[in-house]
């Protein structure tokens, strides 16, 4: 998760770094030459955006997308093929690998929802901007809907509403406002226990066709929204109907 890789790369900071970038998409972005000598003054995770502040107030973002991840390494380990970025400080090297996303701006997260990991997290504000949606979009395709809250992505949307008791396919307007903030504490707790102790085991994601762990029904999959992003749920104990056309 980004919050671990914005952890990982905490001992960067105040060091000033040299930045290489070797995928030919990376390269032609221009960053590497903008970014190489300036000191790493902050990093944070805002969403699923991984933001690193460098002095002379230059802010880089990356999006990981499905397959991109940071890894920091000792300086002098080799590093084979062609990694979108190298940062590399007095003893320490971050790698990012497969990252299509980088720029030097901000502005796209003006454009975010709240943060589901920000302290505090204010519930009621994003309880109310699913209200402002329109009623009969289905919670599941809402929930992945970075302009309304941002940081939920296809795993813990699954894993939340399962927790949560609540079908993807449940029209917003159908859904109370106690059952919106259950989902929504759920996929929090589940992120932020990811953050802090990694990964645990996964109760619906990718268990399509196997039985529900609580109700024993068979877990059911089926592509939701317009991104197409597959939805897992059990019939069984998931309160809401399935997809209008199943």
């Amino acid at each position: 998760m980004l919050h671990r890789a914005a952890r990982s790369l905490a001992p960067l900071l105040g060091e000033r770094l040299e930045v290489e970038a070797r995928h030919p998409r990376a390269v032609a972005t221009g960053v590497a030459a903008r970014l190489d000598g300036r000191r790493l003054v902050g990093v944070e995770a805002v969403g699923k955006s991984l933001l690193l502040r460098f002095e002379g107030e230059v802010v880089l973002r990356s999006h990981l997308r499905m397959r991109g991840s940071w890894r920091v390494l000792p300086r002098e380990a080799p590093v084979a093929g062609q990694p979108w970025l190298l940062l590399r400080g007095r003893e320490r090297q971050a790698v990012l690998r497969h990252g299509p996303v980088l720029e030097l701006s901000a502005r796209a997260l003006g454009r975010l929802g709240p943060d589901l990991l920000a302290e505090p997290l204010d519930l009621e504000a994003i309880v109310a901007r699913l209200r402002a949606a329109p009623g009969r979009r289905e919670l599941g395709d809402a929930l992945l809907d970075q302009r309304l809250v941002a940081g939920i992505g296809n795993i813990w949307r699954a894993e939340a509403l399962w927790e949560a008791r609540l079908s993807p396919w449940l029209p917003l307007v159908d859904a109370s406002d106690d059952e919106l903030a259950a989902a929504l504490s759920a996929a929090a707790r589940l992120m932020r226990a990811a953050v802090e102790h990694g990964r645990g085991p996964l109760r619906v994601y990718r268990r399509a066709g196997r039985r529900c762990l609580r109700c024993g029904e068979a877990i059911r999959a089926r592509g939701q929204g317009d991104a197409n992003r597959t939805a897992y749920w059990c019939p069984g104990c998931q309160r809401g109907e399935g997809p209008r056309s199943a």
